[in-house]
């Protein structure tokens, strides 16, 4: 027998829209611009589902490590949406200027890019200063003679290390969260009833 959307339902049609308004909300403005990596806003289905993860899982994941977190778009863009809520977002789009930076191959575009990171994260007075002790921002400084792709990864691993201790164990006890991960809980644990994959017939 054919399902209609009449009899499908209603508690599990208005809580996918929920949890997609949630996270809507959570994410609003958190976009990155292009010189941190152009971070958009969450894909709520897309590439997850090609992927073989649902986005359920992927939100429930951010809280197994770190790295999962900064493995996931929709993880980043949380999180940097959380950071600017703290006045803190600087260390991450470091981060994420760095992973760009190192994926280049031409020298020219490589001193300009390093050149300009520099200027914006690492020297004084920066518009986006990271939090970076003397020696690491004065080793970051002489590598810029030579620049190569690992001149900033002695800088990236000090942020991205105050990021895990710091920022991310705040993050994941965020109201924003813990209610997302909640509302993604609850759609994990009824895939039957909730199920995407069945099809829906008028």
């Amino acid at each position: 027998m054919c399902r209609t959307l009449a009899t499908f339902p209603t508690t599990c049609l208005e809580r996918a829209k929920e949890f997609k308004t949630r996270l809507g909300i959570f994410l609003h403005k958190s976009e990155l611009g292009s010189d941190t990596g152009s971070v958009g806003k969450f894909e709520w289905s897309s590439k997850h589902s090609k992927e073989g993860r649902n986005f359920s899982e992927d939100v429930l994941g951010w809280k197994e490590s770190f790295d999962l977190l900064l493995s996931s778009k929709n993880g980043v863009a949380a999180f940097h949406a959380f950071l600017k809520t703290e006045f803190s977002e600087e260390n991450l789009e470091f981060w994420l200027a760095c992973e760009e930076f190192k994926k280049l191959r031409s020298a020219t575009k490589l001193a300009s890019r390093a050149q300009k990171i520099f200027e914006e994260f690492i020297c004084r007075e920066a518009p986006k200063e990271v939090n970076i002790d003397h020696e690491t921002r004065e080793l970051t400084r002489m590598n810029l003679q030579a620049v190569t792709a690992t001149c900033f990864d002695v800088a990236q691993g000090k942020t991205r290390t105050l990021m895990e201790k710091d920022s991310y164990p705040r993050f994941l006890k965020s109201p924003a969260y813990r209610d997302l991960a909640a509302q993604a809980s609850a759609t994990s644990a009824s895939p039957a009833s909730c199920s995407p994959a069945e099809p829906l017939h008028t």
